[in-house]
């Protein structure tokens, strides 16, 4: 058993897939060697789930415990200008570590937008900075929602404006201008600031996070890293040491270059010698971009692997996303679990680990994975089911091996129609989808007509979810 309190670092990714990483796909064409060590050393979980397949509601569901579509955000995402998604006084993982004696930093993309200071109440729409000053500080951003640290930018990394938030105060303002980028190194034109590269990014906020390691890893203070990469989303801009490291383009060796960072980060605990008591997760916030089914037609690299579907689907490809843990201290090396987990249940998992009973307005959906971490059972007497949120709103649930779809297609993005041959996928004519996972993981054949009974129970579970306010039973 542990001494002290775990330090706990979380890695999220941006836009990676289930099947880019080798110990999930052996098929994977990009090398991700510190990961599966990570892996080797550690448990993956086979059947996680991000809370949304879509980055903002993901983020939002991780750091409070609570499905994204209880905000007032139904649909679609935040950009780099939106007021705040965290609701005042909503506990966080952060809020509650911070409760209870830890170090807490931010560094990455934040995503859950904040009050930026404006020049004028009379903000005109023709404004491309939309009347910002970006001399002054933000507010209601990570440092107000339990984050004693943030280094970050504040949004995805080709939303503008295109500057760096240390603390409350931009480093630099946004006062230049950039007319953005086509095709993988895509960006949107906006405002930017002096010390901002797009490039540049990824490198300047892994130096960060390594150093937040080396500084703290040796203190016996815990702390809690929760390290947002903007990467492997575009602008897909690897640096010219991982370029032609992997055999699936420059997105491929974009991941090999987060799989290096990851790298680093774990050489620091070691170093440090905070490795054993420290739980280090890896995840991502969502399947891969649309992009993904070109690069699988182009280098035969699934970025999904065999799921169906994509980032903004409510098929499995959406929202299906690795989680690797590693804690030599508690975890036992080459553990896989094959439970239904979700990123919504860090919250409790949090809490647990600190011994906190979360009141019941917190963590209304998170449900502690320490049993899994651990190779026993998650308490699922508390929790029948998980609830998915595709990228246009629609509700999914999932209980056991059955999945319902409350919506005609679980596809919001269209699939290629070569795509739908090579997987031998029909057209249903159906209301909504049904599928039995366990026979079916590739959700080809809908069981909607077939199964009224499943289907009858699905449907009642959902609505009472979204009626009662929370899927956990409170104790």
């Amino acid at each position: 058993m542990a001494t002290q309190a775990p330090n706990i670092i979380f890695v999220l990714a941006d836009d990676m897939g289930y099947g880019d990483i080798g110990c999930y796909n052996p098929a994977s064409k990009i090398p991700t060697p510190h990961l599966d060590q990570m892996a080797a050393e550690g448990i993956r979980f086979t059947d996680a789930h991000a809370g949304s397949a879509l980055c903002t509601p993901s983020r939002y569901s991780l750091l409070t415990g609570r499905y994204c579509w209880r905000s007032r955000l139904k649909r679609g995402v935040l950009n780099g200008y939106s007021r705040p998604l965290l609701e005042e006084g909503r506990w966080t993982v952060a809020s509650i570590l911070r409760e209870h004696a830890y170090r807490t930093a931010c560094i990455g993309k934040w995503h859950l937008g904040w009050e930026w200071p404006l020049r004028s109440v009379h903000v005109l729409p023709e404004d491309p900075t939309r009347g910002v000053d970006f001399r002054a500080p933000i507010r209601r951003g990570p440092t107000s929602v339990g984050f004693e640290e943030f280094l970050g930018i504040p949004a995805s990394l080709d939303m503008p404006p295109y500057c760096y938030i240390e603390g409350e105060m931009p480093t630099a303002p946004a006062e230049g201008w950039t007319d953005g980028s086509p095709w993988d190194a895509f960006w949107r034109e906006g405002p930017i600031a002096p010390d901002f590269r797009h490039a540049e990014v990824l490198p300047r906020l892994t130096d960060r996070a390594e150093a937040y390691i080396r500084i703290h890893g040796g203190s016996r203070t815990p702390f809690f890293l929760y390290f947002a990469l903007p990467a492997p989303h575009t602008p897909v801009l690897p640096l010219e040491a991982f370029r032609g490291q992997s055999n699936a383009g420059a997105y491929g060796d974009f991941c090999v270059q987060i799989d290096a960072a990851m790298g680093r980060l774990m050489q620091a605990l070691k170093d440090t010698g905070a490795d054993r008591h420290t739980l280090l997760l890896f995840s991502s916030d969502n399947g891969p971009e649309t992009i993904a089914y070109e690069r699988a037609r182009r280098y035969r690299h699934y970025s999904m692997d065999g799921w169906r579907g994509v980032k903004r689907d409510t098929w499995e490809g959406g929202h299906r996303v690795p989680l690797i843990a590693h804690w030599p201290e508690r975890i036992a090396p080459g553990g896989v679990s094959e439970q239904v987990v979700s990123l919504v249940d860090i919250m409790a998992t949090a809490a647990d680990l600190v011994g906190e009973l979360l009141p019941a307005e917190a963590g209304e959906d998170s449900l502690s994975l320490v049993p899994a971490l651990e190779g026993r059972s998650v308490d699922s007497a508390r929790r029948e089911a998980i609830v998915y949120q595709a990228g246009d709103g629609t509700l999914a649930i999932r209980r056991g091996d059955w999945v319902f779809i409350d919506r005609p297609s679980g596809g919001v993005v269209e699939e290629p129609e070569w795509f739908r041959r090579e997987r031998g996928y029909e057209p249903h004519g159906l209301p909504g989808e049904l599928y039995y996972l366990r026979q079916d993981p590739a959700e080809g054949k809908n069981l909607y007509g077939s199964e009224p009974g499943i289907l009858a129970e699905l449907q009642s579970l959902l609505r009472r979810y979204q009626d009662s306010g929370r899927s956990v039973r409170w104790p």
